[in-house]
């Protein structure tokens, strides 16, 4: 669990309820069934209609990403390189398909079966290059999905806000109601931005920094692999790894 992602939520849902209630508010005031499903499901059938509904079901599971920490680790894979270089100088290649069965992360165990197979490096890296792009793809596709629904809420959230006032428009012979009617109105315009702000699009900036971590690390995987097959010497290659990373996380030089 991404402790930084869960408590942002918390502070942000928090500073605002709380905020209302030390201003003599009522937090239950701020619970109204219509203007949730105004501003939710007008978001969420304009988003659907800017995207496929493939498109909507993977950005709604790559909110994992968002929220689970990521189990890879820069410097246990460039520490696992290392490893594989060394037994592959000293056993061949060939050697090393018994040591996939070791290897976690599945990116890199693609890069060492196609050069335990003999494909050549060249290939290789085309490969798993187009890998990455792919994958940046549909992961951009995903933020691109949150950033517009950020874009929609408050919209969507005002229209909430004059439906209400129409309401309240609509029956003015109790002007003790009047205050309280425009009230309620108003939370669809809080839902909405509120939502954008606080939910949408941070999520679809966290889905985009999880993304170039991502990359940073398979960039880093498809160095490996080319220095694996060509033979390099372990503290080159050690020295040329490194630099993917700040020089406070790099393997011991």
């Amino acid at each position: 669990m991404d402790i930084a992602a869960l408590l942002g939520i918390i502070l942000g849902l928090g500073a605002i309820i709380g905020g209302n209630v030390l201003e003599g508010g009522n937090a239950a005031h701020l619970v109204q069934l219509v203007a949730g499903l105004i501003v939710f499901g007008g978001t969420f059938g304009a988003t659907l209609l800017s995207f496929s509904a493939r498109d909507v079901v993977n950005a709604f599971k790559s909110i994992s990403v968002v929220f689970m920490r990521q189990d890879h680790n820069p410097l246990e894979t460039i520490q696992s390189i290392l490893g594989i270089l060394v037994k592959a100088r000293k056993m061949g290649l060939i050697a090393l398909e018994g040591e996939l069965k070791n290897v976690e992360n599945p990116f890199l165990k693609k890069g060492l079966t196609l050069m335990i197979d003999g494909m050549a490096p060249a290939m290789i890296k085309e490969v798993m290059y187009q890998e990455i792009v792919t994958y940046e793809e549909r992961i951009k596709k995903s933020a691109k999905v949150f950033e517009s629904a950020g874009g929609y809420a408050p919209t969507i959230g005002i229209i909430g806000a004059v439906l209400g006032l129409i309401q309240v428009m609509q029956d003015v012979s109790d002007p003790s109601k009047i205050g309280s009617g425009i009230a309620v109105a108003f939370v669809a315009t809080v839902y909405g931005v509120g939502s954008a702000n606080l939910v949408f699009l941070p999520m679809a900036k966290k889905i985009m920094n999880r993304m170039n971590e991502e990359i940073q690390l398979r960039e880093l995987i498809i160095e490996g692999i080319i220095g694996i097959e060509s033979g390099v010497n372990p503290y080159f290659l050690k020295m040329r790894l490194n630099a993917f990373l700040d020089e406070s996380k790099r393997v011991g030089e």
